[in-house]
């Protein structure tokens, strides 16, 4: 297999950008370094194509590896043979290797093997030859030192080897696994009941294989994990065994071929069908899996790269009931200026007391905003809040904060290393607050499963579902950069080229030496050698740093060719720090692009990036994005008729629609058939966490609390 020629036909990228990405891989660099520095090697394709390719590079290359292993152990056996080779060759996926190598595989003990034992091998040669009479030649094989008492256990024997042949036969297993997918039907039955009615419609459900919707599949694997259903693929059975037949039993109207049918039979029944239906079940978990994956970087990126709400002194609120609604207090850089306990909402319904409390610390501390976690208790604290603002004599206004994982990362080692003088409950309102300060930088802190988005996120492969969400933060804190002396281990962490270990490292040579105040600083860090720093020095930002480039996404290994930039058109380090370069993209296209490049040793590609970078030094990407929306009034479901237009925010995009938040405790539903008029096959075509919508309620139950709504009925979407 020649990888390097798959991926370029795959990709349609040319050898020469395939090659240069493979290298640059094998040599250790990582995806955003590739995608941000090394552009006029890859063809400047963006780093969602480049993990595409990673992934299947490292796929063909197990296979690779896989198939040289196959031919290997085949030939130690002896056995290897032209057509054996080809068929190794001929294979594009493990499962098909798997198929070649069934047959020589070392087995348990098995009928098969058992009659082999017994030295029917030989019998069940000649009738699979076709040749002579096999009752005749079974009564050679009576035996009864080996077990063989008559001819009629012989012939049984020997079927027992022909239905394990049979069964081993690759290209036989690939055609029967072709016509379960294509014409196979998914079975389910409810074995337990379900009282809360979660899997009530696959009680007694059925649908092709060939048309089964990813989240149905994933629903279907839940029910079964967890007893309440039972799924079977089914494939009528008469057509595959004379699939199985007809490919073995040549000699039509012989005894021979009688034997051999009865033999395929019993292959398909005993051995094939149960296999192959598994084998089914796992390639339409894997793809429905890669698509919940999917799913989850698609709705965890924009979530991530929320625009934080910058410079307002912010009151978070953890709301509850018996416990009471916990309030933390942080100022514009997220530090914990004061903490309290009040009990707004029953049992105790201390609401006067409450708002006293508020008010001195609004007026204390000046607070500007109010974030409220939208867990227990959410929407009688909102109503609390709502109704206080009312008395309250200075500009504040709130927001609901989706709080998922709060309490996780409240309960963690990393929150306990924070706030070491609070208590779980006070640190998960500290976080709330901060969520809406700077969503990256405190989302970063959790595990990505436990912050709502995404489905079934804890029945698929971890290790594959991490490796990809490992990918996204990483996209997100490199795409925004990082501020090195004041980002914290577990932000540092996920910037390319760095590791928890490392990340410790910066954080602790930053606190015994002071503030960085230039990059080259970080070679001092211990364990953070030159192939590290090459990785992660361009994502890294010192705003007020000794060098201007320093607070820029300009990599150092390019600082002496933006300076030649900077004296060819006339600028200095002054001017970016002052930001008056806003005429340098027309100076450069005035004096030509390819003899900018010339006279400064860049590349096109680098050029163009220093170009913007110099532009705007120190821009937040988030910035350009529409700010999450403050409310200063409330709603319920009491409040929502049908037709009635509503504002809201899309907070998770799953297979069959998405959620909208529109102010009210519970998400509203909008399905897929109403987003938009035009034709899409996923919700992710017109819709992303984040994006601000409008939306006309089109049913409400209030009894079971859903709200469905359409988007196409409504005059307008807001893009992010």
């Amino acid at each position: 297999m020649d990888i390097k020629t798959t991926l370029c036909s795959e990709f349609g990228i040319t050898d020469e950008h395939c090659g240069n990405i493979l290298t640059l891989l094998d040599e250790g660099n990582t995806i955003p370094f590739i995608a941000r520095y090394r552009k006029e090697m890859t063809g400047a394709i963006d780093d969602q194509v480049l993990r595409a390719l990673s992934d299947r590079y490292e796929y063909l290359t197990n296979l690779s590896q896989r198939k040289e292993e196959v031919a290997r152990l085949i030939t130690e056996q002896e056995k290897m043979t032209p057509e054996v080779k080809s068929a190794i060759d001929a294979c594009v996926t493990m499962t098909e290797i798997e198929d070649v190598y069934r047959p020589y595989k070392q087995k348990k003990k098995t009928r098969a093997s058992v009659a082999a034992e017994k030295g029917l091998q030989p019998l069940a040669d000649f009738i699979m030859a076709g040749e002579g009479d096999p009752k005749a030649e079974a009564a050679r094989f009576v035996d009864a030192e080996k077990g063989v008492m008559s001819a009629n256990e012989a012939l049984a024997g020997a079927k027992d080897i022909i239905a394990e042949t049979i069964s081993d036969n690759a290209d036989l297993r690939k055609k029967l696994r072709s016509l379960m997918e294509t014409y196979g039907e998914m079975q389910v039955k409810m074995v337990k009941d379900d009282a809360s009615g979660t899997y009530s419609m696959y009680a007694d459900y059925a649908e092709p294989v060939s048309e089964i919707k990813d989240h149905r599949v994933l629903a279907i694997n839940r029910g079964e994990k967890e007893g309440f259903l039972k799924a079977k693929i089914y494939l009528n059975p008469d057509m595959a065994r004379r699939v199985c037949a007809v490919r073995f039993a040549t000699k039509k109207g012989t005894a021979s071929a009688e034997i051999i049918e009865e033999a395929a039979y019993d292959s398909y029944d005993r051995l094939i069908e149960p296999s192959i239906e598994n084998e089914v079940r796992n390639v339409l978990t894997d793809r429905a899996s890669e698509q919940a994956i999917k799913m989850f970087e698609l709705n965890l990126k924009p979530l991530l790269l929320q625009p934080p709400v910058k410079g307002k002194v912010t009151l978070g609120m953890d709301p509850g009931y018996r416990t009471g609604c916990k309030l933390a207090v942080v100022d514009e850089t997220g530090n914990v200026l004061d903490t309290n306990v009040i009990y707004p909402v029953p049992p105790k319904s201390l609401v006067e007391e409450s708002k006293a409390v508020m008010k001195r610390l609004i007026k204390t501390h000046g607070v500007d905003v109010i974030a409220i976690g939208n867990g227990t208790a959410s929407k009688e604290t909102e109503m609390f809040v709502a109704d206080l603002l009312k008395e309250v004599d200075r500009d504040v206004s709130y927001a609901v904060v989706n709080e998922s994982g709060a309490s996780v990362y409240s309960a963690s080692t990393l929150a306990v290393e924070e706030f070491p003088d609070y208590d779980l409950t006070l640190r998960s309102a500290i976080s709330i607050a901060r969520r809406l300060q700077d969503p990256l930088a405190e989302l970063i802190k959790i595990d990505p499963k436990s912050i709502g988005v995404g489905q079934y996120q804890h029945d698929m492969n971890q290790k594959r579902l991490n490796s990809v969400l490992d990918g996204v933060l990483e996209d997100c804190v490199t795409s925004v950069g990082v501020d090195l002396n004041t980002a914290s281990s577990s932000l540092l962490k996920h910037v390319s080229g760095l590791n928890a270990g490392i990340a410790k490292n910066i954080v602790d040579f930053r606190r015994e030496n002071g503030k960085f105040s230039e990059r080259r600083q970080l070679l001092k860090v211990p364990k953070l050698g030159a192939k590290a720093f090459e990785q992660c020095a361009g994502f890294l930002r010192i705003p007020g740093g000794s060098n201007i480039l320093d607070n820029t996404a300009v990599h150092p290994e390019s600082y002496d060719k933006a300076e030649k930039l900077l004296k060819l058109f006339g600028y200095t380090d002054d001017d970016v720090r002052q930001r008056k370069l806003s005429g340098l993209p027309e100076k450069v296209k005035t004096f030509g692009e390819t003899k900018t490049c010339a006279a400064t040793g860049l590349d096109l590609s680098t050029m163009r990036d220093i170009v913007g970078e110099l532009t705007k030094p120190g821009r937040d990407i988030r910035d350009s994005l529409p700010k999450p929306a403050l409310r200063k009034d409330i709603m319920g479901i009491d409040d929502l008729y049908v037709g009635m237009e509503v504002d809201g925010v899309v907070r998770n995009v799953v297979d069959f629609g998405a959620f909208i938040d529109i102010g009210v405790h519970q998400d509203g539903l909008v399905h897929i058939s109403e987003i938009t008029d035009r034709y899409i096959k996923h919700p992710s075509e017109a819709l992303k966490v984040g994006q601000q919508v409008k939306a006309v309620v089109i049913s409400v139950d209030k009894q079971k609390g859903r709200i469905g709504l359409s988007l196409k009925k409504a005059k307008k979407v807001v893009d992010a």
